[in-house]
Order: C-alpha cells, then structure tokens, then sequence
C-alpha cells in the first residue's frame, strides 16, 4: 500500500538519493549525464530542506518496504503569484515506475491548497515526463511543443475555480 505524508527535513537525504537514481536511470535515456549532473548540483539533500520552506512537498512510501521513499512531488507558487502555481521535483524509483505512483503524486499535488487557489497550473516538463504529464491532462504552455534554453517542455493546465 503507498502511503504520502508532508516531506520533513530528516527525508532530505533519501529523497535526494531517490532524485539521483531515477535522474541517472530513467531520465539518461533523454539527457546526457553531464545535463543531468549539472542539475543534480541544485537538487541536494540542503536544496530540498530550503524548498520545502517555500512550496509544500510530499513523500510517498510504500508500507511494505519499511516505510521507504519511493517518490516526491511538490508544488508552490509560480514565481510567487497567487493565481498561478507550478509542480516541482516530481520523480518515482525506476522500480516503482509504471504501478500509478505517478498518478497518485499528482492527485495528490492536485488537492494541496496552492492547486486549488491556481487558476493555471505549470509544469516544468522533461522529455522523459512529458507524455505522463500529457495523459494528467496538461498540455504545452500556449501551444509551444519545443524544449526550452533549459531542456525542458512548459506544460499547464487551467484549474476551474468557483
């Protein structure tokens, strides 16, 4: 059974870990390691203890594997505007991949506070996530199907606020 909570600063390091793994297992088919290195360099255990200050971060975990970490997703404000927010850091174990952890990462991401308040949602997008991403229902940022300076697709998807 997999189970989600708030990330605390003590999951720094196993989802940090986790990050690295699936990054240079699932995301090399798509990068270079030298691309995925150089992002790994603002993606340590610190990095996710400072933004977890700003956005609200999530660990799923699979009960049966004693409570350890098989996926994070976060979400927080886009560039701190209050109708608008944006997905972070959303990665599954490769040996995870595949089962609806991703789906329940953004389920969940979709019933946090910061999605409800959004009227657009965006998600920085790699190569490797984007057809996940497209089957949640998001889709490229003002019809732009290129990858962006930073090797990434803009998705968003428009939340229907009362």
């Amino acid at each position: 059974m997999i189970i989600h909570r708030a990330f605390k600063d003590t999951d720094a390091v196993e989802v940090a870990n986790l990050v690295k793994k699936t990054m240079l297992t699932t995301n090399i088919k798509d990068y270079s390691k030298e691309y995925l290195e150089n992002d790994l360099k603002k993606l340590t255990a610190l990095d996710f203890i400072e933004k977890a200050k700003y956005f609200h971060c999530y660990v799923f975990s699979d009960n049966i594997a004693e409570n350890k970490i098989i996926g994070v997703g976060s979400i927080g404000a886009y560039w701190g505007k209050k109708d608008e927010s944006s997905f972070f850091n959303i990665f599954v174990l490769p040996e995870y991949q595949g089962k609806g952890i991703g789906r329940q990462i953004i389920q969940t991401l979709e019933q946090d506070t910061f999605f409800k308040r959004a009227r657009r949602i965006e998600v920085p997008a790699s190569i490797t996530g984007l057809k996940f991403y497209q089957k949640m229902g998001y889709s490229f940022k003002n019809g732009i199907d290129i990858i962006d300076d930073e090797g990434l697709y803009r998705l968003e998807k428009f939340n229907r606020t009362e």
